[in-house]
């Protein structure tokens, strides 16, 4: 998923709440994440976050091609 994929993911989750964009889920973690763990079986796989800006807002957001989540954390 690239940069612009992922900012209309993040635009539309915060304008409207929505927990599935299409074939993504989104999921809302803890505010100010820039990593997120994302658990698998007996490991798991790190999401590396990146900024985005929204109306104003600062966000994290990341994409799980092995799970098809977006992780979204706001950044303050």
């Amino acid at each position: 998923m690239n940069r612009a994929e992922l900012m209309e993911i993040l635009e539309q989750y915060c304008r409207k709440s929505l927990p599935k964009i299409g074939e993504n889920m989104v999921v809302r973690i803890p505010d100010r994440k820039t990593v997120f763990i994302e658990q698998h079986n007996n490991g798991g796989r790190s999401i590396i976050l990146s900024e985005y800006e929204v109306d104003g807002n600062m966000y994290w957001a990341g994409h799980s091609s092995y799970s098809g989540t977006v992780y979204i954390s706001q950044a303050a």
